[in-house]
């Protein structure tokens, strides 16, 4: 079984993904809690990475302490264009001390808004720990779509590839909310834990909303859908989740 990985400049250990881009999650270590800040407006990602860090350096956090993160795409890509901006986006967390280019801790979701997308990959929100007195137990799972990590290409492996019947949506569904359990095993926590569970999608869910959500738990504290795509073509279903007890929006002026 993977076990979590411990980075101690973040102060969060996290769940090896088999790929370079992003992590399966993250959780915050003892002494450490886990905050999430959503952007006002979508920010890009160069903008984005700029604002981040005078938010870490106001707080006294060092860079390492990002471990999370939201993102927003014009659009789905093409696998070739999806690795193209993953390079880019990795180049920034080796430049701050977080990826050794062999390993990266941060979780990440990535989709693309089928209403009003940005006009470049931008920054929706992102998650960094600070110090913590008590024992909050936060983390962040990464998005996941309907397909397992490391497998080399993503079109050989995708569930029901290329269908889109109801009953198609339904076992990707079953597969990625299975991902979400496995993930925060690893770390571990369940759903009982959550305070926060998203679905990034544009086919209708509430056929099975009852029996795969409702009854495992996932919607405790109800579910946000966003009219999403996930960030590869012919990928149709995707999730996060996170327990993470402080919140705040900051405004994109400020």
């Amino acid at each position: 079984m993977v076990k979590a990985t411990v980075f101690e400049a973040g102060g969060y250990r996290y769940v090896p993904s088999g790929v370079l881009q992003y992590s399966g999650g993250v959780a915050a270590q003892p002494g450490y809690t886990i905050r999430r800040v959503v952007f006002s407006e979508p920010v890009p990602v160069k903008e984005g990475f700029a604002r981040i860090q005078k938010i870490l350096e106001a707080e006294g956090r060092p860079l390492t302490a990002f471990c999370a993160c939201e993102l927003r795409s014009p659009a789905p890509v093409s696998e070739t264009g999806f690795s193209s901006f993953n390079a880019e986006y990795v180049q920034t967390l080796k430049d701050w001390g977080i990826c050794d280019g062999v390993n990266n801790p941060v979780a990440r979701s990535n989709v693309a808004p089928a209403v009003n997308p940005p006009t470049e990959p931008s920054f929706y929100a992102f998650s960094y720990t600070v110090p913590c007195d008590t024992d909050e137990n936060t983390f962040v799972v990464a998005g996941s779509s309907e397909v397992p990590e490391g497998k080399g290409n993503y079109k050989d492996h995708l569930v029901r590839y290329q269908d889109i019947s109801p009953d198609a949506i339904h076992e990707k569904g079953r597969w990625v909310l299975a991902e979400m359990e496995r993930r925060m095993a690893v770390l571990g926590y369940n759903w009982d834990d959550c305070t926060g569970t998203q679905l990034y999608i544009v086919h209708n869910p509430h056929p099975f909303l009852e029996e795969e959500f409702a009854k495992r738990g996932a919607m405790r504290f109800g579910l946000t859908w966003h009219y999403v795509r996930p960030p590869v073509i012919d990928m149709e279903f995707e999730m996060d989740c996170r327990r993470v007890l402080h919140e705040r929006v900051e405004p994109v002026d400020a």
